[in-house]
């Protein structure tokens, strides 16, 4: 065996180049919950669902801006389970690892139910259940062989959903200057933001309630922070996409959003049924506007499917190389690849889509709500993360190249207000924020409850090395 198969055994490497990392960067943020999901916030909150997505794009920024300062000084392929192992203990660090592997392998079966669903309506003889699964394995396949397949994959996913959306913008921007050929007349201009009820026709309660199904839409902003610890310059590519997500935001989101609600009203029915994309497309007068949005979001839940199965694999990877997983997953291919625990990944991920069409509906439902609250929950972490580990690397001497912005002070305003929206999700009046915030909250005592017995067990083990080991 060479010295490069060697370490390559339990190694990662370096595969992903500049322009992957950049494409991922930019990927993250882009999802079906924006051409499809938005639909649901928007007849929830109207047009005031644009207060949603900017507190919601706002904590995003702010979060990744803390990931981004730890992450540019420190790349780890556990990301922040890695900083909160670190900074607050090892029981928050094993904790939020196992609960973001567990978001994201639910995540597969969610996402290729809906693939599944689209290449079902354009090739009927093929069931539901066998798309899925092919799809889950063709991608499982990519994920592999090597970590530049990923990033290969995901960069032309990323570019194809990033024409799409300015190609959107670009036509629903003409409409609502009234000069698109063959768009209604009633459809240029902002009046359909206040002549519905006007511009807060549910409430204020109704903004908070529309964050809720926001804030997931914004989930993977963080893997960049994952794929730069395989690339040959993670610091600066980390760097660099903390710095443009506030950009990323403001045009994919916030524009499209807006020029949506000035084009469909939001108590159109379309929007909650077809999505926010395709009902404005229909209002244009776009033919094929249903065919064109099913290629864009396929495109788009292939991109978050094949970002699930490598970012689920590269946590327990790290939680692997950190003892809080089976040592066999840290186990690399010469490639650099751990194959273990892509495998293991998409095996729950396999299950998960058997169990959507094996079980009831109830059923699946119950899994997927135990994710339902899981991002607040890293965000959090990765901001009580930023305050500790400050400290550190500044004690240590260690170069920043990322800096959070008014730190300690947007670092706080952070931890106020996520317990704030979980709170709500308590006492909200919506019975399945209600289930979610729960079932949530039950697993991750679980998942507590087993970190401090391995931690302890952990300890138990470590050879006593008397009391210079405490220095």
């Amino acid at each position: 065996m060479t010295g490069t198969e060697a370490r390559a055994g339990t190694e990662l490497q370096a595969g992903l180049r500049d322009r992957h990392v950049t494409m991922i960067s930019i990927a993250g943020v882009i999802g079906a919950g924006l051409f499809v999901g938005s639909g649901t916030a928007i007849s929830t909150a109207g047009p005031a669902v644009l207060l949603s997505y900017l507190f919601a794009g706002a904590l995003v920024v702010l979060v990744m801006r803390m990931l981004g300062e730890m992450a540019a000084a420190q790349p780890d392929s556990g990301s922040f389970s890695t900083y909160a192992d670190r900074s607050i203990g090892p029981w928050a660090g094993f904790t939020v690892g196992w609960l973001y592997w567990w978001f994201w392998v639910l995540v597969i079966p969610v996402e290729a139910t809906a693939a599944a669903t689209i290449l079902n309506s354009l090739v009927t003889s093929v069931p539901q259940w066998t798309w899925a699964l092919v799809i889950t394995a063709l991608l499982t396949v990519t994920n592999l062989f090597n970590v530049a397949n990923y990033g290969e994959f995901e960069f032309w996913f990323a570019l194809l959903k990033v024409v799409a959306i300015i190609a959107f913008i670009v036509f629903g921007a003409l409409a609502v200057l009234g000069l698109l050929p063959g768009a209604g007349g009633d459809v240029s201009g902002l009046s359909r933001l206040v002549d519905q009820g006007g511009f807060l026709p549910n409430g204020f309660g109704a903004v908070i309630a529309a964050v809720l199904v926001t804030m997931f839409s914004f989930m993977g902003t963080e893997i960049v922070t994952i794929a730069a610890a395989e690339s040959s310059n993670p610091a600066e590519r980390i760097g660099k996409a903390t710095r443009s997500v506030i950009w990323r935001i403001s045009i994919f989101y916030l524009a499209s959003i807006l020029l949506v609600v000035a084009i469909v009203p939001w108590n159109d029915p379309r929007l909650p049924e077809n999505g926010s994309y395709q009902a404005a497309l229909e209002v244009i007068g776009v033919p094929g506007a249903k065919i064109i949005v099913d290629v864009v979001v396929l495109v788009a839940v292939a991109s978050c499917l094949n970002s699930a199965l490598y970012t689920a694999s590269r946590m327990m990877f790290s939680l692997g190389k950190r003892g809080q997983a089976p040592p066999a997953v840290t186990r690399t291919t010469a490639a650099g690849v751990p194959r273990v625990a892509v495998l293991a990944s998409t095996a729950i991920g396999f299950v998960t889509v058997i169990a959507n069409y094996a079980f009831p509906e109830e059923v699946f439902a119950a899994l997927l709500a135990t994710s339902g609250a899981v991002a607040l929950l890293v965000y959090l972490v990765i901001a009580v993360s930023q305050l500790r580990m400050r400290r550190m690397l500044v004690r240590d001497g260690v170069a920043m190249p990322v800096r959070m912005w008014g730190y300690p002070y947007l670092t706080w305003a952070v931890v106020v207000v996520i317990p704030l929206v979980l709170g709500y999700m308590a006492f909200s009046p919506d019975s399945e924020s209600r289930f979610n915030l729960a079932m949530t909250a039950a697993i991750a005592v679980a998942v507590v409850v087993v970190s401090v017995v391995v931690t302890r067990r952990q300890r138990a083990r470590a050879p006593y090395r008397g009391p210079s080991a405490t220095r």
